[in-house]
Formats: structure tokens, C-alpha cells, sequence
């Protein structure tokens, strides 16, 4: 579109050229002109059926006449930015900087036209010439754009899925008759087997897989192999103690309100569980120091720590944060490993937390809280006595026991495995007397394929297997007194 506009251009002016110098014997400089109706650079008619003399042109703004080299080659050099605002500007408004960029883009032109002179050209008449800056800029906007592009769809498809790979930590469950009947946390090792009393599977047959995958063992049972989750990995991790279990370690989590840039100091590793919940919380920019007393919880921690480093890095490719820094020592005698440091918050595990609150508290900022997970009462009396006898700047606010109870929901069978149906009121049933139905009707109500919706009936009722008491937790603040 735009070579034939500026061919039709080049032939008009060429004959305005020669009309006028057989008048006066001199050429005429045509001024061009653009309207907001059109593309046309001649302010006569767009229809073009005008042949007389020329009327004055309406005022608006202006562009310069094209060059030979323009008309030899059919294309112009593309304006900047400025030129193009320049144009549509009065053009007593303009600066000293745009005209002289105009009277240098008319030496670039003069210089163009000079060469064209000298060497005739060949081939078609129209050819798109470029100079190599002009090439180099567009490839330079093709890779941008081509940037944007992959970056807007790798942020709508999200990251790629990664497949189960040696080394990672996998989770593998087997259900009958919507029932748990077996959960195995394992490492995926080369040439290793996954063994269960419901079969066999190689480990070499679940690498390569995505996760979520329902194996056949062999004996023929399906086995739903997964990633765990971090709750997940924390109750089927190798323990020495007891560990804090999620849904006490999330209350406290919240208790605290642990953020991300948080400094917390945690007394009681154990297993390490609490510590992960606590490293994931504050992410890259905090820091965690937990303390533990007893050596070979203190090992027992860091081994559960890393193995979850190492599995997280299989599984997305990146490092979890090495944010935890564990400490064999008792926080009663501390004082050393806590002078200089000041935290947003403490969570203590231990026997008898109100012998370390001397230590903790003045290194605890003010109005923050200090989190306490104790398993017996008598521990939260002595707790209690301990804070009233002391001078500590602390508040008792809260003493809680988070509490879940599981639920088992599912439609109702019978013992051949069908579902039940329900069977609408009628006068014949409020009577008494015998439903009397066909064998057809009989086994379109038995069939789960041909079942409608709502036809079903669900039974309800709690799980036979509940998770009893695990903790107390107490939850102090510290106070300006």
C-alpha cells in the first residue's frame, strides 16, 4: 500500500514539473499536504477528476516534498517519532533540534540521490532499501516482541510439569472401596522395588512418569504414586521425638504471625518438622535458629531438613531456602549464642519453657509473642506459676487445643456393590401395602450407570479413627510494664 501510494505521488509530481515549466519556463515547488479524510498528498479531490490549476492549499500541517531517491526506489525512510510529531505541529512552534534533524535527514537524502546517479540501477524499479541501522533495529524489535510473547505465555501456562525422577521423596496409596488401606512414604532409587502386601513395583518403572500416576502392582491393584506434601512429608518422615503435628504447628504459626523477613528462634528441634513449617514461612529474606538439647535429635532434625532440601530441588528445579540454622545446646544456658540478636518471635517445645524465659524475653521484641507447646496441663501450671512468680514482661492471652475430627461421607451400597436408590412417597406406601415392580424397574434402580442425579442416597458419620490429644498451646505476649 504504501510503494503504490508513493508511486502515484512520483507521477503526479512529475507532470506538475513539466506543465508548470512549459508556462513559465521554471519549476514551481508543489507543497503536499495531508487531510484527515484520506491518505492523498494533494489537496485537490481524493477522487482524482480534478485536472485544473492549482487552488491554495488549506492550512494544517505540512510534509516535505519527496526526494529522487524516493522516487527511484519507491519507499521512504522511516520517520522517528519526532519526526512524525514535528510534522503535525505549526511549524513556527518547532525548536532549533527538530529542524536540525530535518536538514540533516535532507543531506542523508542528497546523499542517496548522489549515489543512485552514479550507478544505474538494476533489476525491478521498486526495490525496499534499508540501510543496515534500519535492519539492525528491526531485528531488534522482532526479538523483543518475540520476548514478550514467551514470557506472556510461560506466565499463562505456569511452569512445566517435571516428571518423577531418582532421588526424590514419593508417596504411594492404595485405596479399596473408597477406603485407605495403605500410604508408604519411599526414596525413588535405581533399581530398587516399592514392596507392599498388595504387590510389587519396580522403581524403574515409576521414573520418567508425572506424578499422580495409578500403577498396577503385581498383583494386579492400582497404586497411585504422588509428590507429598510438606504436611504429608512432616508425618512420614524418620522421627526420633514426637514431632509438632500440622495442625498445631499451622495455630502456632498463626499465633506468632510469622511472616516473610521474620527472625524466630525455635528451642526444641525434634524430628524438625516445626522448623520446616517455620523456613517456608519466612522464606528467603528471614532466618530461623533452632535450638535443641539432645544430640541425636539435634542430627535427626538436620537429616529431615536436608532431605526435603534435596527432594524440593528435584521437584521444581530450584533451591529451598537454606534459612535454618540449627544449634546443639540447651537455651537455658544460652546467654553466649543469643547476645546481639533480637527476633519477631519465639516457639518453645520444651519440658520446662519457664526456666528459658529469662534467657528468651529480652531478646524479644516488644508486643510479639512467644508461642509455647506443652503436652500436659501440670506443664502449663508450672508455666503459669513460674510467669507469676517472675518479674518477666509477659501476658498469658490464650491457652487453646486445636482439635479435627474426620468425616466419612459416601453414597450408600449394597453388598453386591450397587447403590441403593430412593424411593418416592406413594399412596401405595403410606397404605402399606407391597411395592410390586418389574424386574427391568428393579434393575434400572440397582444400575450406578443408569442412576439420575439426586436418586442416590449418602450416609454420613464420623471416622473410626481419630487423632486424640496432642498439645496444649500457649500463646504470651510481651509488654512495657
Amino acid at each position: 500500500m504504501t510503494q503504490r501510494l508513493a508511486r502515484v505521488c512520483t507521477t503526479y509530481l512529475r507532470q506538475q514539473r513539466q506543465s508548470t515549466k512549459h508556462v513559465d519556463n521554471r519549476i514551481t515547488p508543489t507543497v503536499w499536504t495531508c487531510g484527515l479524510k484520506g491518505f492523498g498528498t494533494s489537496h485537490k479531490s481524493s477522487d482524482g477528476d480534478d485536472d485544473g490549476p492549482e487552488a491554495p492549499a488549506p492550512p494544517g500541517p505540512t510534509f516535505p516534498r519527496f526526494s529522487r531517491g524516493s522516487s527511484l526506489f519507491g519507499r521512504r525512510r522511516p520517520l522517528s517519532p519526532l519526526e512524525r510529531v514535528s510534522q503535525l505541529l505549526p511549524q513556527d512552534s518547532l525548536s532549533k533540534e527538530v529542524w536540525e534533524l530535518r536538514e540533516s535527514r535532507s543531506l542523508e537524502e542528497a546523499e542517496t540521490e548522489e549515489q543512485s546517479q552514479k550507478g544505474p540501477t538494476t533489476g525491478e524499479d521498486h526495490l525496499d532499501v534499508q540501510s543496515p541501522r534500519d535492519d539492525r533495529d528491526v531485528d531488534a524489535q522482532d526479538a523483543l516482541i518475540q520476548g514478550e510473547e514467551t514470557q506472556e505465555q510461560s506466565r499463562r501456562t505456569g511452569a512445566m510439569e517435571r516428571v518423577m525422577c531418582f532421588g526424590e521423596a514419593l508417596l504411594a496409596e492404595y485405596r479399596r472401596n473408597r477406603r485407605l488401606e495403605f500410604r508408604k512414604m519411599f526414596q525413588l532409587q535405581e533399581g530398587m522395588k516399592l514392596q507392599s502386601n498388595w504387590g510389587v513395583i519396580p522403581h524403574q518403572d515409576i521414573a520418567g512418569r508425572p506424578a499422580g500416576t495409578v500403577l498396577r502392582t503385581s498383583l494386579g491393584l492400582p497404586m497411585l504414586l504422588r509428590r507429598p506434601s510438606l504436611e504429608e512429608f512432616t508425618l512420614f518422615m524418620r522421627r526420633g521425638p514426637a514431632i509438632a503435628y500440622p495442625k498445631d504447628a499451622t495455630a502456632m504459626l498463626m499465633m506468632m504471625d510469622v511472616s516473610e523477613g521474620d527472625i524466630v528462634l525455635e528451642s526444641g528441634s525434634g524430628s524438625g518438622a516445626m522448623s520446616l513449617f517455620l523456613s517456608r514461612a519466612v522464606g528467603s529474606r528471614g532466618s530461623v535458629l533452632s535450638v535443641e538439647v539432645r544430640e541425636d535429635h539435634h542430627k535427626r532434625s538436620i537429616l529431615n531438613y536436608q532431605r526435603w532440601r534435596s527432594t524440593w530441588k528435584l521437584r521444581r528445579g530450584e533451591e529451598w531456602p537454606d534459612n535454618v540454622h540449627f544449634h546443639h545446646g540447651d537455651l537455658i544456658n544460652s546467654a553466649p549464642l543469643l547476645a546481639g540478636r533480637s527476633f519477631n518471635s519465639v516457639a518453645l517445645d520444651m519440658v520446662s519453657p519457664h526456666l528459658a524465659l529469662p534467657s528468651v524475653v529480652p531478646h524479644l521484641h516488644n508486643g510479639t509473642i512467644c508461642a509455647v507447646y506443652l503436652a500436659n496441663v501440670t506443664q502449663i501450671i508450672d508455666l503459669l506459676e513460674g510467669l507469676r512468680c517472675s518479674s518477666l514482661p509477659l501476658v498469658c492471652e490464650r491457652i487453646i487445643e486445636v482439635q479435627y475430627r474426620d468425616w466419612l461421607l459416601g453414597p450408600s451400597l449394597k453388598k453386591d456393590g450397587t447403590f441403593n436408590q430412593r424411593r418416592p412417597i406413594s399412596e401405595e406406601n403410606v397404605d402399606g401395602e407391597e411395592d410390586v415392580s418389574t424386574d427391568e424397574e428393579k434393575e434400572e434402580l440397582t444400575s450406578s450407570k443408569q442412576a439420575p442425579f439426586g436418586s442416590v442416597p449418602y450416609i454420613a458419620r464420623p471416622h473410626p479413627e481419630q487423632l486424640g490429644h496432642t498439645a496444649f498451646l500457649v500463646k504470651l505476649r510481651k509488654i512495657l510494664k
